[in-house]
């Protein structure tokens, strides 16, 4: 017998074991899964009781401000059911052993992590698997990522995050789908799916955290913990939806969000917690806090002391207190007060064990740690693979100049020059979970890889991301000078999006428009070509790029394989397919800017001042929403409609046919925008109702075709009703926002 099949044989037996003697009722005893949470927590003191609804950091990762001493003596107290930031299968297995073998009741731990795009193979940063839009890859990416992180012993991820974000200052854009709505809930739901699987019980499946509820991407300026201040109708027609659509995938907890919203934090707010999410959408699974978000209720101003803000939480409909210690300190006064139930405890304790059940842990606390199996599937050949390949995908070509790019493998000589282009770290992006820098491939080892001794691959620097030294500079000019092309890569490095990283000015950093300007001009001269790959996690403003550069290639942060993919792009391997989910603003003066934008009594025109624009910039932005080149390219039919009326009951077919006009096989994702020409209330001046990714050979022409119903029209009506209203409709089908190929049609 293998060491692993005793490894969960002895685990199984001991849980078993523990679970008779304690009384716990296992999960196939007979009657419904109620009934044995029930019968658990009937057999619970209140101190275990609050334990439930206490999650402590371990030691062995940090991700926030505060770390707590002595929380394996916690555990053994009955104080803590849920660890965070403890991870590899031999050390969770410990740390289990403990909650099962040397507690009273032996409440199995439920083991979380902040796993976003990958654990140890990390895949591009959120924003950039987005621009994708191939919903099945974006799945694919989440599957991995629990393969891995459950074989290491986690149960739980913080993940989906789903904020609609429409500010490129806010550093957390990262982290999710960028700025439209329908998009959004689509990779909501396919990331809930990657995580959870079909069945929550299976030991490779983790359960999913819809975050931050809510309206988390409205911050203020841009600025990370800030205030929001939005309607009623912005919250449940912007920010809402995508968390909607996380419940409708099976999500089974949600994160409450650090900023206010009518004047009440997210985790105080009663009307989000309970109202919506409990009473309207009927979620069943456990709402968990943010780091010490209850505590900072207090410098909010909404509690006087954090006795008060726990209080709060709670009757707002907090059921689990992350790394704060609020419940752990002071629920047990404040019941003793009156202040707060233990029926209302009990709820909260009700949703925790719930879950912990169907993820199985009663029936062995040790199946998601197996160390053979953490082995065999951690940077797998086939995980690998598939972050290439998503991060492939990614990518969107922003510019291509004369058909710079793809690059020909005949080059004797490329110089890779940039404070990018050889950093395995910065690869990793924001929130790269247990990821390791070493395991990164970097652009300039992709290339040397991609080429191989045919060519010679030349390095320089040139400078570094942040400061001002030039020093490098001349060293990086001689490269260019030596070689066939340029290939520039600069952009942030990876702490400068993500939590804790908004940005008041987001161009590019340091001197790097410096030396990519001399290198522009020198290319420019000696007619070589020269591309510009951007590594970022959020929208950058590059208006002398836009205007100058030959190519730009858009890779985002792409993650362990990233030197490979973009490699396998540049050198035409891959034709790029990606689109842009967030616009590219022309200056951060134009912030926020996006494509569902409304218009005003005054349209711009150009030949009236007195209308809405800017003296010194056009209204339009860099990039729009949608937006993405290909080496080859599409011509789009006339859109058509079977009908121009149709009804409450009607379908509405809307075709166009797409043909691949260039020279290469690749993708495009044709993207169907509706404008409701008029409201009750106004309306955005397009909005995204469908997108198909589809394949081209070269010369091919396919037919695409959407159905659209009245409901897929309806809105927040004047009395704040959920419909459609008759009226006319304009219909864009293209290949990005600005789209201009259109049909009228009236809905009665």
């Amino acid at each position: 017998m293998t060491n692993k099949y005793i490894f969960l044989l002895l685990g199984g037996l001991l849980s078993a074991i523990c679970a008779f003697q304690k009384g716990i009722p296992p999960v196939g005893e007979t009657g419904g899964l109620d009934a044995k949470v029930d019968s658990l927590l009937a057999l619970m003191t209140l101190d275990e009781k609050i334990g439930q609804m206490t999650l402590f950091t371990s030691d062995w990762d940090v991700t926030g401000p505060t770390l707590r001493e002595g929380y394996k003596d916690d555990i053994r107290a009955g104080k803590t059911g849920a660890i965070f930031n403890a991870h590899t299968a031999a050390y969770n297995h410990e740390l289990q052993r403990i909650a099962v073998e040397e507690t009273r009741l032996g409440i199995p731990l439920l083991f979380g992590y902040d796993v976003i795009h990958g654990y140890k193979t990390i895949f591009p940063v959120s924003l950039g698997e987005a621009a994708s839009w191939d919903m099945e890859a974006i799945e694919k990416s989440a599957r991995v990522a629990a393969e891995e992180a459950t074989a290491a012993g986690l149960h739980w991820t913080f993940a989906p995050m789903v904020d609609i974000a429409r500010d490129p200052r806010w550093g957390r854009i990262s982290e999710g789908a960028g700025e439209d709505v329908f998009y959004g809930k689509k990779v909501a739901a396919a990331r809930v799916k990657g995580f959870q699987g079909g069945d929550l019980s299976a030991a490779n499946t983790l359960l999913a955290c819809a975050k931050h509820y809510a309206a988390y991407g409205a911050v203020q300026a841009g600025r990370d913990y800030h205030t929001v201040d939005i309607s009623e109708r912005v919250l449940r027609e912007t920010y809402l939806p995508p968390f909607k659509a996380a419940v409708d995938a099976g999500v089974g907890s949600f994160m409450t969000s650090f900023n206010e919203l009518n004047g009440v934090p997210a985790t105080g707010n009663k009307h989000l917690l309970t109202d919506i999410l409990r009473n309207e959408w009927h979620f069943k699974g456990f709402v968990v806090t943010d780091y010490t978000s209850i505590n900072e209720m207090v410098p909010h101003g909404i509690a006087a002391d954090e006795k008060a803000a726990g209080e709060l939480a709670l009757k707002a409909g907090v059921d689990m207190d992350m790394q704060g210690a609020v419940f752990y300190n002071f629920l047990k006064k404040s019941i003793a007060e009156g202040k707060v139930s233990v029926e209302q405890v009990d709820v909260a304790v009700r949703r925790i064990l719930k879950i912990k059940y169907e993820l199985g842990l009663f029936d062995d606390p040790y199946r998601y740690g197996d160390p053979e199996l953490e082995k065999k599937v951690i940077l797998s050949a086939a995980h690998l693979e598939a972050a290439r390949d998503v991060a492939r995908k990614s990518f969107v070509l922003l510019k291509n100049q004369d058909r710079t790019l793809p690059l020909s493998k005949g080059l004797k000589t490329v110089a890779v020059i940039g404070p990018l282009a050889d950093s395995k770290k910065d690869l990793l992006g924001s929130w790269h979970a247990a990821g390791n820098a070493e395991d990164c491939v970097t652009l300039l080892a992709g290339l040397r890889e991609k080429l191989g001794a045919a060519s010679t691959v030349l390095f320089a620097e040139g400078c570094k991301t942040l400061g001002r030294s030039k020093d490098g500079f001349a060293e990086a000019v001689n490269a260019a000078k030596r070689a066939d092309a340029v290939i520039l890569a600069v952009g942030e490095t990876r702490g400068l999006s993500g939590e804790a990283a908004s940005r008041s000015m987001i161009g590019l950093p340091g001197v790097q428009l410096d030396l990519v300007k001399e290198l522009v001009a020198i290319c420019r001269q000696a007619d070589k070509p020269l591309a510009v790959v951007l590594m970022n996690g959020r929208p950058l403003a590059i208006p002398w790029l836009a205007e100058n550069a030959p190519a730009i290639l858009e890779t985002w942060f792409a993650g362990t394989q990233g030197g490979h993919a973009i490699a396998d792009v540049l050198f035409g391997d891959y034709n790029p397919s990606g689109k842009l989910p967030a616009t590219f603003p022309r200056n951060v003066g134009q912030v926020p800017i996006y494509y569902c934008m409304k218009n005003t009594g005054r349209p711009m025109d150009p030949k009236n001042k007195y209308t809405s624009k800017y003296l010194d910039v056009p209204n339009s932005p860099q990039f729009p929403f949608g937006f993405g080149l290909s080496y080859t390219s599409f011509d789009y039919s006339p859109v058509l409609v079977d009908k121009t009326v149709f009804g409450r009951n009607d379908k509405l077919k809307v075709s166009v046919r797409v043909t691949n006009s260039g020279s290469y096989d690749g993708e495009e994702v044709v993207q169907l925008y509706v404008r409701d020409l008029v409201g009750s209330v106004t309306r955005p001046v397009r909005e995204l109702k469908g997108f198909e990714k589809i394949f081209l050979k070269k010369g091919e022409t396919r037919e695409v075709e959407f159905t659209l119903r009245a409901e897929d029209l309806a809105f927040y009506t004047r009395d704040m009703s959920f419909k459609a209203e008759a009226g006319d409709f304009e219909i864009f089908v293209g290949g990005n926002s600005d789209a201009e190929n259109s049909a009228k049609v009236e809905l009665r």
